[in-house]
């Protein structure tokens, strides 16, 4: 049942349908039912548990039994009546384990001799981790965040995407748009709010690549030309559009990758 409901053929709806069944089982009867629904979201849960631990230091335990905490407890929770019930259940399991690893870095690191601490730690930049907090504080939704780290951070053509999702290409290239335009703005904000001391927003830019690469300027063709002013915007076409910087066409090959919290 897994590998059918990871099967790009397999509609949404019948992916819901079968989510929808296994959270009532889960509910009702509990035991078999709830390792059940952990089994087949187990790639969801692998993907969020290892992009949250890849660059954590410590023993990624804990981290780990927050994140299958979170969708345990999301299934007793979870809304069935919206469409996509599994990307909720993977987002409360990675909100979960996002907290979970927050704590861990911003703990006090004991140094010998005795038991004085360092400063905590900044806080993790990965590109998940900042669409999570932007779900979080209401700049996207869920679909948005889902969206835009897909297309943007794993390789997946924005085709395939809107194929999977029964959406039309070109609504889901206006979709990404709209919310990227929120999360450049959102970010912006941050950095300029930040403490000039604090590396958070430097790894967030990094991470999203915000700030858009220099190229030589065109040589005008008159001085009016030179004078004219070049505004940035987003779109799938411009050569510096995009959170990341990138505009191919359509139909292009994807940018690279650059971290998953459905």
């Amino acid at each position: 049942m897994r590998d059918r409901l990871l099967a790009r053929r397999c509609s949404q709806a019948t992916r819901d349908a079968v989510w929808a069944h296994l959270v009532l089982r889960s509910r009702t009867e509990g035991a078999t039912w709830t390792v059940a629904a952990v089994g087949v979201a187990l790639p969801a849960l692998t993907s969020v548990a290892a992009t949250l631990s890849d660059r954590f230091a410590g023993d990624p335990a804990d981290v780990h039994a927050e994140v299958l905490r979170g969708f345990l407890a999301a299934l007793s929770t979870v809304d069935l009546r919206p469409p996509r019930i599994i990307l909720r259940l993977r987002w409360a399991a990675c909100r979960s384990g996002y907290h979970a690893l927050s704590e861990a870095l911003s703990s006090p690191t004991p140094i010998a001799p005795g038991f004085r601490s360092t400063p905590p730690h900044a806080p993790w930049g990965h590109p998940d981790l900042v669409l999570a907090r932007a779900v979080a504080d209401g700049v996207l939704t869920q679909t948005e965040a889902a969206l835009i780290g897909a297309t943007r951070l794993e390789n997946v053509s924005v085709a395939d995407w809107a194929a999977a999702h029964e959406l039309s290409e070109w609504a889901v290239y206006k979709t990404r748009k709209r919310a990227e335009l929120r999360l450049v703005d959102y970010l912006r904000e941050a950095i300029a709010e930040a403490d000039p001391t604090d590396t958070l927003t430097d790894q967030v830019a990094a991470a999203v690549a915000l700030s858009q690469p220099t190229s030589a300027p065109s040589v005008a063709t008159s001085e009016s030309d030179s004078k004219r002013p070049v505004h940035g915007h987003v779109s799938k076409s411009d050569a510096n559009s995009g959170v990341q910087g990138c505009g191919t066409h359509p139909h292009a090959a994807q940018p690279s990758e650059g971290s998953q919290c459905a």
